[in-house]
């Protein structure tokens, strides 16, 4: 129960930092980007009514997500003691964090959908909307690791609101300039705003990554404190992955602004219109991500306070070393004989069986996917029309996963299939990964056969991909002490990482004209290859 408890509080986690960026960042949007005091056309206010209904969405979103945390954390409480954690829970700040920041969400809310609403171009209610957005992000200081801090507590807390400020800024307008793309498309009055908002948003933008590198830097520094404590532990296994996925948004937003700025500079504003709104989409799945990795964040101890429990480069470097994979497995009552010892952690050991049980499944899928992965790159061959059917790879692996993944439940094992999802966050996942297994390797094959060019069946791909990716990011092994768990989480992570970008690669092939959509298409199964290759070399550590 520990385990769905904390896989559903790092996917809650992200919602609510996606959420809190769509009204907080619109909010921002409105204030310095639109200024819609200064009157629009009638067909131009469209896009100001737009950016208050993100707000009180947004808002309402966070106020809903925000009470069913807290309903989860009860739950959890509840479960582990066996009674209600009642009256001694609503004592708790975050409890009260969390009712606080849910009403003042709600505020927000129903101020932008009662009277922002009716005043759009009214300077003092977007002051007024300002105002509001101080303590619904402020509120968020008692729901982060600096509130359990004793030294520097007040630093670390108002270091950790303008880092979320700076996430929620972005985010929110490139939601803003998402929105504003689709307006153009049916609304062809507005095209010229397009460009100028563009514009506009580079010196906002430029903004929010120095609020984020400001304030990240000395948290990092403050929770971190090491090398070691970087590359060896959890948290600093997460960190690492947001740089890169911040690196990569950060060579997104480059291209847009080099784009911006020669439309603005010399009047060749092509690429604006066919290039930069993909770009943008392709950039919201990295900011999400990111998001969702900062959520996972939050639940794993800063290696500060676990020097003790920190993995050294050597046993971090051996879990990526290439081996050959495992092709033998133990067999199924090994397993289930060895299964008390895995679950139980008896000895802090976990089954041996159980370890090369899991090393095997790892390996065959990472075997089932580079075979897979080297068909999709024939693919791209014409004169090899059968390897267009790769995506039926999945729909194997999805088999595969299925009998494999968790073989002491149902069909293979003694435990029930529904008593084994809902009871076990790890297997609950499997259970997802499965799933969307199958589901990649139906939808791909079809989409792949659809002569329509209007069709949305491709796009599915790369959503279910960019979701798999954030599974994996918040994948949970809650079991384990802690440096095993880091050395099981870093393997998911790292293919975490490398999912995401075979998501953005595959949009970007589907959205963009060759070359540039061809070369993504590659980059996308290119991603797909490495993870194939951290999969055959995986191993799980046997302490």
């Amino acid at each position: 129960m520990e385990g769905i408890t904390d896989f559903l509080d790092a996917l809650l986690g992200g919602i609510d930092l996606t959420c809190l960026a769509l009204a907080v960042g619109s909010v921002f949007w409105g204030l310095f980007i639109l200024k819609p005091w200064q009157r629009y056309r009638n067909d131009e206010a469209v896009i100001v009514h737009l950016c208050v209904k993100i707000i009180y969405l947004g808002a309402f979103t966070l106020a809903a997500v925000q009470l069913i945390e807290v309903a989860v954390k009860a739950w959890l409480i509840a479960e582990t003691l066996g009674r209600s954690p009642f009256p001694a829970f609503a004592d708790t700040i975050q409890f009260q964090a969390g009712l606080l920041r849910t009403l003042f969400a709600l505020m927000l809310g129903l101020f932008a959908w009662a009277s922002l609403k009716k005043n759009p171009h009214s300077s003092e209610h977007w002051t007024i909307a300002l105002f509001l957005i101080v303590p619904l992000v402020v509120s968020g200081a008692w729901l982060v690791h600096g509130a359990g801090r004793f030294e520097y507590r007040a630093a670390l807390m108002a270091l950790t609101v303008l880092h979320q400020l700076g996430a929620a800024i972005w985010l929110g307008a490139i939601a803003q300039l998402l929105g504003i793309w689709r307006l153009k498309t049916h609304n062809p009055l507005i095209a010229d705003l397009w460009p100028l908002l563009l514009s506009r948003f580079s010196a906002l933008g430029i903004a929010a990554i120095l609020l984020l590198l400001a304030s990240g830097i000395p948290l990092a520094w403050t929770y971190i404190n090491s090398w070691t404590g970087l590359f060896g532990t959890g948290y600093g296994n997460l960190l690492v992955v947001k740089l890169w996925l911040f690196l990569i948004v950060l060579g997104f937003a480059m291209l847009n602004y080099r784009a911006a700025k020669r439309c603005r500079a010399f009047g060749f504003c092509a690429d604006v219109n066919r290039r930069v709104p993909y770009y943008i989409e392709a950039e919201t799945f990295v900011l999400i991500s990111i998001l969702f990795t900062a959520a996972s964040l939050s639940s794993q101890p800063p290696p500060v306070d676990i020097p003790d429990l920190t993995a050294s480069w050597s046993e971090v470097i051996n879990t990526f070393t290439p081996r050959i994979p495992r092709f033998t497995s133990p067999t199924h009552d090994a397993l289930i004989a060895g299964e008390a010892a895995r679950t139980a952690i008896v000895a802090q050991t976990p089954s041996i069986a159980a370890t090369e049980w899991s090393d095997y499944n790892h390996n065959m899928a990472g075997i089932f996917l580079f075979v897979i992965s080297i068909v999709g790159l024939i693919s791209y061959n014409k004169h090899y029309a059968w390897a267009k059917s790769w995506p039926l790879g999945f729909v194997a692996l999805s088999i595969f996963l299925f009998f494999r993944s968790d073989a002491e439940t149902w069909p293979m094992g003694p435990i029930g299939f529904w008593e084994s999802t809902f009871s076990n966050g790890e297997i609950l996942q499997h259970r997802l990964a499965t799933l969307l297994a199958f589901a990649l390797g139906v939808f791909e094959y079809r989409a792949r056969r659809i002569k329509n060019p209007d069709s949305r069946l491709p796009y599915v791909f790369p959503i279910l991909v960019a979701f798999g990716g954030l599974m994996l990011l918040t994948h949970s092994h809650v079991d384990f002490q802690a440096k095993t768990e880091f050395l099981i989480q870093i393997g998911h992570t790292t293919m975490g990482l490398f999912a995401i970008v075979m998501a953005c690669g595959r949009w970007l092939e589907l959205r963009l004209e060759p070359p540039v959509g061809r070369v993504s298409g590659l980059i996308s199964i290119a991603a797909m290859l490495t993870i194939s290759i951290i999969l055959m070399f995986y191993r799980e550590p046997l302490y």
